[in-house]
C-alpha cells in the first residue's frame, strides 16, 4: 500500500464533498437495545450533531449464532436507519471477540498463558492469534460483511478488530513462532549466535525444540523473549492485514483503521501504523491525575507521528470508566477541554466509547454520550455542545501541526527493557517518555515522536529519554544528525545494547561515546526507589536526580553539572560536547521537573527553537496547527495570555487584539482576522465524494 495514497484516503475520508468538517460520533452497539430505542438514537445523534457512528465491534454472536449461520436482518436495519438519519458508519468486523461456541467446539482457538494454562472464553479477545481455525472464521465473517456493506451509502471507513493486544503460548502459537524464526534467520546457527544460548547450556540443535518463552524455573533467555515480543505483534499484524486485504479487495475506495491502545507495549505501533489507511486510537486519561493533560497531548503527538497528519481519536469518556479503583466523572468544561487538545494536536476526529450507556454487562458503568439518566443530563448537553463547537472548526480539519523537536521512541527498545536480569526495574521506559515529553510540553514546545531510523534533518532538537537497544542504522543516523548540525539531549543507558539484545563493546557504543565525548562509563549507578542525589551546574543551579546514576568519565565533552556528595561525588551528571556542527548533550540520571525541564528549555534555545507562546502561565497549553493558534487552559483558575498581533476566536467570532482572558478549562481557537468564520454546516449528511482507489 502506499502510505502517501494512504494519508490521501484518510484527509478524503473525514470530509463531506468538498467541506471540511471533524469527524464526531462513538461506538454505537444497538444489538444491546430493543428496536424500538434505535429510531430514538437517531433522533439524539442528529441533535448531538453526529456524523459517524463505529458499528458491529462485538456484535460477532449476532452475526453468526452458529457456525457458518448468518444473520444480518438487524443490521440491515440499522445500517438504513443511519443513512436515512444522516449518519456515516465506520463498519467493524467483530473479530475482536468470538461467540462462545468458537472456544467451547474448537478449543484450540482459545489462548494459553506462560503456565499452559487456558484462558476461558466469557469475556472479550480470547482468541490465539496463530490459531488457523480463528483465523479461518474471522476472514469468513469479513468477507461476507463487506459482500454485503461494501455498496451500502452509508459505509465510510472499515474498523477491523478492537485493541488488538492478545499474548499467547500454546502449541499452535510453537509452531508459528518457528516458522517466524525460520524466516528471520534462516538456519539455528544464525539463532543460536543472535541468542547467545552459549550461557546456561541453552543451544538448540532442532526447530522442533524451540518453544515460546513459557513458565521456567528461573530467568528466560533475553533474545528469546525480545524475539517472541517481535513475533507477538507480527502475528496480530498478520491477523490484522488479512481481514483488511479481504475488505480492501471488495471496497477498494473504502479507508481501514484499527484503534490502538495509548503507548500500549504490545504492538510495534511504527510497523501497525504504516499498515492502516486511517490510524486511530483510544485515549483515557484520570481526571484526577494532575499530569493527565501532558499524558494526554504525549499520546496524541505519538498518534499524530505515527499517522503521518490527520489522525482520529476513536474512544474517549464522556464521563468516568468502570476500570479504575476508583472512577472519577469530568468536571464541568474537561470533557470539551481534551476533545480539543486532540483537534488541536491534529485529530479530525473526536469519538466516544460508546454512544449510550449500557444497562447491563461488564462495562455498565463506563459513562456514554448518552447516559443513564438519559438526554435531560449535564452529560448529553455537554455532548451536544461539543458537537456543535466541531462543526464551527471544520475549517481546521487536514492542517498540519508543525514541530521541530522530536523523542525518539522504539518499540523493540522498550521490549529490550522490560525482561528480568537488568541494573534496575524501578524506572518504566513509559515513565521516562512522559518525563521528557512533560518537560518540552511545559515549555510549549510542540514535539513530536520518530523512529531512531527516520530522517531527522528537519528537526533542530532532538530528545532520546532512553534507546537502551539500537541498531548500527540508528546509531549512524544519530551521529550524521548532529553532524549536520542537530541538537541532541541524550538520556541514560542509551546505545548498549545491538538488536540481538548483545552489550556493545565497552558497555556503550563507541559511535556514541564519541558523538557524545564519553571516554567510559565505568559503572552504571542505578538509585532506589525514593533515593535521590545531589548534583549542581552553573546555570543549572542545585537539583536532585532520582533512578539512576553513573560512574561517567569524559573525554572531550564538557561537564554541564555534578554530582554533590557520595561515591559519586564531583562525577558528570549532565554534559555537553560539540560534534561537527552540531551539539550533543548527555543526562546521567532523571532530574527532577523543573531542572529536566530547564535543561530542554537550554538545549532548545541554543537550537534556535521557541515556544509556540513566550512567557504563558502554568497550566497554559498554545499549540500551532495550520493558520491556527490553539490556547487552553488546564488549570482550574482564570489566566491572561499576551497575544503578539491581533486574532479572532474560530468559534464565537470575537476579535482580540493585544490579549485574552481563560476560564477554568477554556478553549480559544484563535484565526488571523482576516480568515473568514465558517459557514454555518446543514444538519444532517451530505454525501461525500469518493476517496482515492487504495494502490497496493
Amino acid at each position: 500500500m502506499s502510505r502517501s495514497v494512504s494519508l490521501l484516503c484518510a484527509s478524503q475520508c473525514l470530509r463531506t464533498g468538498a467541506v471540511r468538517r471533524i469527524l464526531y460520533g462513538g461506538d454505537y452497539n444497538p444489538e444491546q437495545w430493543p428496536e424500538s430505542v434505535w429510531h430514538d438514537d437517531i433522533r439524539l445523534m442528529r441533535r448531538a450533531g453526529v456524523t459517524t457512528v463505529t458499528l458491529g465491534v462485538f456484535s460477532w454472536a449476532r452475526l453468526e449464532p452458529r457456525p457458518g449461520a448468518r444473520d444480518f436482518g438487524w443490521l440491515d436495519r440499522v445500517m438504513d436507519l443511519l443513512h436515512e438519519g444522516g449518519i456515516e458508519v465506520c463498519l467493524a468486523t467483530p473479530t475482536a471477540s468470538p461467540p462462545p461456541w468458537m472456544g467451547s467446539r474448537h478449543p484450540e482457538t482459545l489462548p494459553r498463558d506462560e503456565t499452559g494454562s487456558v484462558v476461558w472464553y466469557g469475556s472479550r479477545n480470547q482468541f490465539c492469534a496463530s490459531s488457523p481455525v480463528y483465523r479461518d472464521y474471522a476472514l469468513r465473517i469479513t468477507e461476507d460483511l463487506a459482500d454485503r456493506y461494501g455498496g451500502h451509502p452509508a459505509l465510510r471507513m472499515w474498523h477491523v478488530g478492537n485493541e488488538y493486544g492478545t499474548h499467547c503460548w500454546c502449541d499452535e502459537t510453537a509452531r508459528h513462532f518457528r516458522r517466524w524464526l525460520r524466516t528471520r534467520y534462516g538456519g539455528l546457527d544464525a539463532l543460536n549466535e543472535a541468542w547467545g544460548t552459549a550461557f546456561w547450556s541453552q543451544r538448540y540443535d532442532s526447530w522442533e525444540e524451540i518453544i515460546p518463552p513459557r513458565r521456567a524455573q528461573y530467568l528466560i533467555n533475553p533474545g528469546q523473549g525480545l524475539d517472541f515480543r517481535r513475533f507477538t505483534s507480527d502475528a496480530l499484524l498478520e491477523c490484522f492485514t488479512a481481514e483488511r486485504d479481504a475488505l480492501a479487495a471488495r471496497t477498494p475506495r473504502i479507508p481501514v483503521t484499527t484503534n490502538f491502545m495509548p503507548l500500549f507495549i504490545g504492538q510495534d505501533g511504527w510497523a501497525w501504523a504504516a499498515e492502516e489507511d486511517v490510524v486511530s486510537v483510544d485515549l483515557y486519561p484520570d481526571p484526577k491525575d494532575p499530569h493527565a493533560a501532558a499524558y494526554g497531548a504525549m499520546v496524541q503527538d505519538l498518534t499524530r507521528s505515527q499517522a503521518g497528519g490527520p489522525w482520529v481519536l476513536m474512544e474517549q469518556a464522556a464521563g468516568p470508566v468502570n476500570w479504575r479503583g476508583v472512577n472519577h466523572p469530568k468536571p464541568d468544561g474537561l470533557m470539551r477541554l481534551w476533545s480539543l487538545q486532540a483537534v488541536a494536536r491534529g485529530a479530525d476526529g473526536i469519538c466516544f466509547f460508546q454512544w449510550r450507556q449500557s444497562r447491563q454487562g461488564s462495562e455498565k458503568f463506563h459513562s456514554g454520550m448518552v447516559p443513564h439518566s438519559g438526554e435531560h443530563s449535564r452529560t448529553f448537553a455537554r455532548v451536544r455542545d461539543l458537537g456543535a463547537e466541531l462543526r464551527e472548526l471544520a475549517p481546521v480539519s487536514g492542517s498540519d501541526v508543525p514541530a521541530r523537536a522530536a523523542i525518539l521512541h522504539d518499540w523493540h527498545s522498550w521490549w529490550a527493557t522490560v525482561q528480568d536480569g537488568r541494573p534496575s526495574s524501578q524506572l518504566p521506559y513509559e515513565g521516562l517518555l512522559r518525563a521528557w515529553h512533560r518537560a518540552l510540553w511545559e515549555r510549549n514546545l510542540t514535539t513530536d515522536f520518530a523512529h531512531p531510523h527516520a530522517d531527522l534533518t528537519d528537526y533542530a532538537l532532538v530528545a532520546v529519554p532512553q534507546l537502551y537497544l539500537l541498531t548500527d542504522e540508528a546509531l549512524d543516523n544519530l551521529a550524521a544528525y548532529v553532524r549536520g548540525g542537530g541538537t541532541l539531549v541524550c538520556g541514560f543507558f542509551t546505545g548498549v545494547a545491538d538488536e540481538d539484545d548483545r552489550v556493545r563493546p565497552g558497555g556503550v557504543d563507541r559511535r556514541l561515546r564519541e558523538l557524545l565525548g564519553i571516554r567510559t562509563v565505568h559503572e552504571w549507578w542505578p538509585l532506589d526507589e525514593g533515593e535521590t542525589l545531589d548534583a549542581e551546574g552553573a546555570w543549572l543551579g542545585p537539583f536532585h536526580g532520582t533512578g539512576w546514576s553513573e560512574d561517567l568519565e569524559p573525554s572531550t565533552a564538557e561537564p554541564v553539572a555534578r554530582i554533590k556528595g557520595g561515591e559519586l561525588d564531583g562525577r558528570p551528571a549532565v554534559t555537553r560536547h560539540a560534534y561537527g556542527a552540531g551539539t550533543a548533550w548527555y543526562v546521567s540520571t532523571l532530574p527532577e521537573p523543573a531542572a529536566l525541564r530547564a535543561l530542554l528549555a537550554r538545549a532548545a534555545e541554543e537550537a534556535g527553537l521557541a515556544p509556540v507562546l513566550p512567557g504563558l502561565p502554568e497550566g497554559v497549553e498554545a499549540v500551532v496547527r495550520g493558520p491556527y493558534l490553539f490556547l487552553l487552559n488546564h488549570g482550574r483558575t482564570p489566566a491572561v495570555v499576551p497575544l503578539p498581533s491581533p486574532r479572532t476566536d474560530l468559534l464565537t467570532g470575537r476579535a482580540h487584539h493585544t490579549g485574552v482572558r481563560l476560564d477554568r478549562f477554556a478553549v480559544m481557537v484563535l484565526a488571523p482576522p482576516e480568515s473568514p468564520r465558517p459557514a454555518p454546516h446543514p444538519k444532517g449528511h451530505v454525501p461525500c465524494d469518493e476517496p482515492p482507489e487504495r494502490s497496493s
